[in-house]
């Protein structure tokens, strides 16, 4: 049986048996319901929903959801037996905390009684998954935004850098600005989610941007329950923020700043590898002209360094982007398991949850 792969964000949680060349067997909102019993269990109305996040800003952070999810994943979505679960490899975002990293490793071996157990960064796998070993990443998720400079796989974590923004709040700031035109309209937070990922698009620069001030065009939109709102400048503004972070009220510089001094602080030999190999992943970055903006920019902070963005390669799917991680985890899976790298269960019984920092990096 082929291992499995998991990457558990903030948003989707995607899991499917090793295999690089497919988009994973799962996609699954991580957020849960749950139910919760308040008073008579005869009356149906004690019974009342709750929404619960097993992870936040790409950390596990709710360890009984996670659990009561991975269950579902791996016994009713993949087909584990009892008794006789496979290996396992985790995707691990930019600077998980160590305990984070021991605590999976322990509900791995101890609840799931798996065979087997590895986790990488998220950083390489999204390298792996483009047939490169050095580069940097640029991963725009749902909560957050990494930048991580990699050398012959391996992150240079002194030069990463890790934001806590991502889609959910570029989500938010589309829903304030939507509200701000069309102030009489209630609009689910879910709906301005869809309407991001059809609308949203980049400025080809802050002066094209500037000029959505004075000309822009409207466009009307119905909402599924009929009511009717105006879409104009709101597009632009989503896409605006990763360049300008200051419409989000952040004092921080903007995403392409913030990729050429990450590269800045690894050593100059290690520059030209690092600029001729950048990936763009997460949702976000398939943003209407998102590369394009991001190529200017590139230019305006330095004329003599072109950064160079790395193509998927055509055998493998369209949305790479999007499942960068997995796909890189899949490739690694067929690596690390058959040539016995991973962790074992006799190495996790003598040595216990640290064992993790020792095998997995």
């Amino acid at each position: 049986m082929e291992a499995v792969v998991v990457d558990a964000g903030s948003k989707l949680l995607k899991a499917g048996f090793a295999a690089p060349d497919q988009d994973p067997a799962m996609i699954i909102p991580t957020k849960m319901k749950r139910v919760v019993e308040d008073g008579d269990i005869d009356d149906s109305s004690a019974f009342e929903e709750v929404t619960v996040d097993p992870v936040v800003r790409g950390f596990i952070k709710d360890w009984d959801a996670m659990e009561d999810l991975l269950r579902h994943v791996l016994y009713t979505g993949l087909g584990w037996e009892m008794g006789e679960e496979g290996q396992i490899l985790f995707t691990d975002p930019l600077s998980t905390p160590k305990v984070v990293r021991e605590q999976l490793v322990q509900m791995m071996f101890e609840t799931f009684n798996v065979s087997g157990f590895y986790a990488s960064e998220q950083a390489v796998l999204s390298l792996y998954a483009v047939g490169r070993i050095s580069g940097c990443t640029i991963d725009i998720g749902h909560g957050k935004i990494d930048i991580a400079p990699v050398c012959e796989g391996a992150v240079q974590h002194i030069a990463s850098k890790r934001f806590e923004i991502g889609g959910i709040d570029l989500t938010n700031l589309l829903a304030q600005e939507l509200w701000k035109t069309n102030p009489q309209v209630y609009i689910d937070i879910n709906e301005v989610e869809k309407l991001k990922e059809q609308y949203a698009c980049c400025a080809e620069d802050q002066s094209s941007f500037d000029g959505t001030l004075n000309s822009c065009p409207k466009e009307k939109h119905i909402l599924p329950d009929g009511q009717i709102i105006w879409i104009d400048r709101q597009r632009y503004i989503v896409g605006e923020a990763l360049f300008q972070p200051s419409i989000l009220g952040l004092e921080e510089y903007g995403i392409v700043e913030q990729l050429f001094r990450s590269i800045m602080t690894v050593s100059p030999e290690l520059h030209r590898q690092l600029i001729d190999n950048i990936v763009l992943c997460g949702g976000t970055t398939s943003m209407a002209g998102f590369e394009e903006r991001f190529q200017k920019e590139a230019i305006l902070c330095s004329s003599s360094i072109r950064p160079s963005l790395v193509k998927p390669p055509e055998y493998m799917p369209e949305n790479l982007a999007n499942n960068s991680a997995w796909m890189g985890g899949a490739i690694l899976a067929k690596v690390v398991f058959p040539q016995n790298q991973h962790i074992t269960k006799a190495e996790y019984d003598e040595t216990g949850p640290s064992i993790v920092h020792r095998k997995c990096f």
